[in-house]
């Protein structure tokens, strides 16, 4: 079952400061690209980009977090590794006594939906948390940025049901007390 989200009336649009931070990150990635590639221009002059200099260049190693961080910006995974952050800071954010029976499953993100699923071990601790879904999603976007988790979709203690059918039914049996007679 999910639960909608009230109407975010509380939460202003991107005001001008947000969009120059925008549009500067964008301006310095720009910048970046051409300069890498004047300074590939540059090295193809002197025979190729075979020979090392005493300067730093984009053959060098970088260590591991700045690896990391430049592979999550090239892929785009800036917000599900932020939502992965969220759900290792899960305690903090929602509390000691919900976070014992509620633990966060997947973030699904396709352009319409931001779905954060939750799976509770109880029915009463999902209901909370169907009450507390709002106040929640407010919480995290507070954290991870303006709509990044749209809807809570929160799951009772047996998870998802599952239909009859499925890829292993052959089709035309009557189920397991079937019998060869």
């Amino acid at each position: 079952m999910t639960i909608d989200p009230l109407p975010e009336p509380s939460v202003p649009e991107p005001s001008g400061i947000d969009l120059a931070r925008v549009a500067l990150r964008a301006a310095k990635e720009q910048a970046k690209a051409r300069g890498a590639a004047a300074q590939q221009k540059k090295q193809a002059r002197r025979g190729g980009g075979l020979r090392s200099g005493a300067r730093a260049d984009g053959r060098d190693p970088l260590p591991l977090g700045a690896a990391i961080n430049r592979l999550i910006t090239e892929r785009g995974w800036e917000t599900p590794a932020a939502v992965g952050g969220v759900m290792g800071r899960w305690p903090q954010i929602v509390g000691e006594d919900l976070a014992k029976h509620c633990v966060p499953l997947r973030y699904d993100e396709d352009p319409d939906e931001r779905v954060l699923t939750v799976q509770c071990d109880s029915t009463a601790w999902a209901t909370q948390l169907r009450l507390l879904a709002p106040r929640l999603v407010a919480r995290l976007n507070e954290d991870l940025g303006h709509g990044t988790v749209r809807v809570i979709k929160v799951l009772g203690p047996g998870g998802p049901r599952r239909g009859y059918g499925g890829p292993l039914r052959a089709p035309g049996s009557t189920g397991p007390g079937d019998t060869y007679g």
